[in-house]
């Protein structure tokens, strides 16, 4: 069994302002993100400058996280938020939905995308080989704040996450870390060589969701 390393959720502090992993998670997944779209950027649409690829990426950010966000609430646990609705803001905290997240960045893709002359699968073709940045900078975050652990077991590598994360102090997988490792280092490798060369539309959004799909029943 391995231990379970024992992070501070808070990256920083200076003064009263704290920056967590969480956060800093999703900022380095969404900047990883436009760092390498940028560079894709003259062969999606050679008149777009990166103002235009900045506000896409802020579009879509947005609706992950408040699709996220509403999501979480939603699904899984609404009594707590409607006792307390000033919780739904402390998303530094995590709980994230990624069926959340999805809706609302496919509504933020095809509103952007309806004012900028691209069709949906237009823009769900050129941002899916960057999604899995996005999604294992997440699952690390998932990670540090202890929570999305696996099922009981005994393999070698299985942890005990902290008492208020799982208060039956179990050996558990591991999973958020298998899921970086799948839904963001192999699916991104995926996709950004299949992606290098010019495919049909749907092509690269298929694959995403194909092995997305494939890698997350596993």
């Amino acid at each position: 069994m391995l231990p379970y390393p024992q992070i501070d959720p808070v990256a920083l502090a200076i003064g009263p302002l704290k920056i967590h992993w969480y956060g800093l998670m999703y900022l380095i997944g969404i900047g990883g993100a436009w760092l390498l779209a940028s560079r894709r950027l003259n062969r999606f649409d050679p008149t777009w400058t990166k103002e235009k690829l900045s506000d896409m990426v802020f579009w879509m950010s947005m609706g992950v996280i408040v699709g996220g966000r509403l999501g979480y609430v939603l699904f899984y646990d609404l009594s707590a938020y409607l006792a307390n609705p000033t919780l739904i803001f402390e998303v530094w905290k995590g709980g994230m939905a990624f069926h959340g997240g999805f809706i609302g960045v496919m509504i933020a893709a095809w509103w952007f995308g309806r004012r900028n002359g691209k069709s949906f699968f237009q823009l769900m073709d050129f941002v899916a080989p960057f999604v899995p940045i996005g999604l294992g900078a997440g699952r690390i975050g998932n990670f540090i704040n202890a929570e999305l652990w696996g099922k009981p077991t005994d393999v070698p590598w299985a942890m005990v996450f902290p008492p208020f994360s799982d208060p039956a102090q179990l050996p558990r997988h591991p999973s958020q870390l298998y899921q970086f490792a799948l839904e963001g280092v192999a699916l991104f490798l995926i996709l950004y060589i299949f992606s290098r060369k010019p495919r049909p539309t749907m092509a690269v959004s298929g694959m995403f969701a194909l092995f997305y799909g494939i890698f997350r029943f596993i």
